[in-house]
């Protein structure tokens, strides 16, 4: 199936930390809450655009989906069991929620957001810059989307948001911006300022930045694993086994999605057999470099390891 890019729907607001804990609070008392505008922004106290990006990045974060059947959204059991009123983290306080937002931003299949698809998954070069970007950018969209013509100022738009959901705006001296401190997915410092260079053709410089590849500790051994079953869900559904370079480098798995070392990741595959309780294991030869696995593990137990929390 032939992915259906998304590059639009956000109204260029990144997500806020406001705006996921009270759509799902407000969705799980009136599923209608997005059918509705004006019932919407007097529900959530926003405007009109802000509603319209609320309601994209409860869907893009796999938070609440829409019901056709009611005619309205619901909340899924992964909103439920993070951000629901008894779930692990109802606020977005713990870190670990935030690794779990960023995957499910990144890893959709049918409709991948453009951005976070190609930068994470496809970008080939150490550094990024907003011009460097913008080319690749159009150069992709017009092989990708034949039937559409996509504006500069779409992907423009589109970069932007990306790029203010994981670094902080700053002003002119080199202050963070009060308002920029809403986006949660800063905190991850996923992607980092690493200087500056002369923009092409032109007298100005721009600001480059890296993919922060160092060792995440908070990313639990309990976290990688529910990264690499959903991979194994959504990309590998008929597999009995994954490959180290499925784990390490292919598009949409924890490796590049969540910028792991391929070193990190080896190491995390050869302890997998004990933090898992033997469920999985990992066997690397001078000829097989695999991952198995008894049976696999369900998302809401899953969770509850990732929260250390005991099952009901």
């Amino acid at each position: 199936m032939t992915p259906s890019f998304r590059f639009s729907g956000h109204e260029t607001f990144p997500c806020r930390y406001a705006w996921l804990p009270k759509a799902i609070g407000v969705i799980t008392e009136s599923p209608d809450l997005f059918v509705d505008d004006q019932k919407a922004m007097v529900e959530l106290g926003l405007g009109k655009n802000m509603v319209r990006a609320t309601r994209f990045w409860v869907q893009a974060s796999g938070m609440a989906i829409v019901d056709k059947k009611a005619g309205g959204y619901r909340v899924t059991d992964l909103g439920q069991q993070i951000l629901g009123r008894k779930g692990h983290d109802p606020f977005l306080e713990d870190l670990r929620t935030l690794w779990l937002i960023h995957w499910q931003l990144s890893t959709h299949v049918e409709e991948p957001l453009f951005a976070w698809d190609f930068l994470l998954n496809r970008w080939p070069h150490p550094e990024l810059s907003k011009s460097a970007a913008m080319k690749a950018f159009r150069n992709e969209a017009n092989r990708i989307e034949r039937d559409r013509e996509l504006s500069d100022v779409t992907l423009e738009q589109h970069f932007d948001t990306f790029l203010h959901t994981y670094v902080p705006t700053r002003s002119r001296k080199g202050e963070i911006q009060e308002d920029n401190l809403d986006c949660p997915l800063v905190e991850l410092r996923l992607l980092e300022v690493v200087g500056e260079k002369r923009a092409d053709g032109a007298g100005r410089h721009e600001t480059v930045y890296a993919f922060r590849r160092e060792l995440k500790p908070e990313i639990c051994p309990d976290l990688f694993l529910f990264c690499v079953e959903d991979f194994w869900k959504r990309r590998r559904p008929t597999e009995q086994t994954l490959s180290f370079r499925d784990i390490a480098v292919a598009p949409g798995g924890p490796g590049q999605v969540l910028k792991l070392t391929e070193a990190d990741v080896r190491e995390r595959l050869e302890q997998i057999q004990s933090d898992s309780g033997g469920t999985y294991s990992y066997k690397e030869t001078t000829t097989v470099q695999q991952m198995s696995r008894k049976e696999a593990i369900g998302t809401k137990l899953l969770l509850n390891r990732i929260y250390r929390k005991e099952p009901d």
